[in-house]
């Protein structure tokens, strides 16, 4: 019986242990990619990223979580047109980025991939996306409701960025989510 409770607690710890990105998950799910595999991705085939930026305190992450990220046309929408990251702000452990290394900045209590990703205005939760390979993140701090996601989503996802500034673009803006 002992052997069966110890090999139980491996497999459960196994599995707990996985990478996110390696765990099965259904069609409703959000898939969320490592950071190296999204920017392999991106570099192979354009799509914009979108990386969560949370820390484990964060109680509107938590929210987020629950709202946005579990609502069916954001995480369909987010799976067909971008490549996406969760990424805890202060984690120590270092990102690569563009080639460049980030760490933990013991200073600001955060890691510097966090700074980078929002040009030192740290906010939580804040969604930044990166509209291409070799292109300034666009950060957006604070909670976003589903139909406020799908804007910001959509004009990336889209396209628009590159043709129409987003004033405009949210004037004319209809959304369905």
């Amino acid at each position: 019986m002992h052997k069966f409770i110890t090999v139980l607690l491996f497999l459960f710890s196994s599995i707990a242990a996985m990478p996110q990105s390696s765990r099965s998950s259904t069609d409703k799910d959000m898939r969320w990619m490592s950071l190296e595999e999204v920017e392999k991705a991106a570099n192979e085939s354009a799509r914009p990223v979108l990386i969560d930026l949370y820390t484990d305190w964060c109680g509107w992450c938590k929210v987020m979580d629950k709202r946005t990220y579990k609502n069916e046309k954001v995480v369909s929408y987010l799976k067909d047109k971008f490549y996406s990251a969760k990424i805890n702000a202060e984690s120590k452990a270092p990102f690569v980025w563009g080639g460049r290394s980030f760490a933990f900045n013991p200073q600001y209590k955060t890691n510097d991939f966090a700074l980078f990703l929002t040009n030192g205005q740290l906010s939580y939760p804040t969604t930044v996306i990166i509209p291409a390979p070799g292109e300034a993140p666009q950060a957006i701090p604070g909670f976003l409701a589903p139909n406020d996601f799908e804007l910001i989503v959509k004009y990336f996802g889209e396209g628009a960025y590159k043709k129409i500034p987003f004033p405009d673009y949210q004037k004319s803006f209809k959304g369905s989510w």
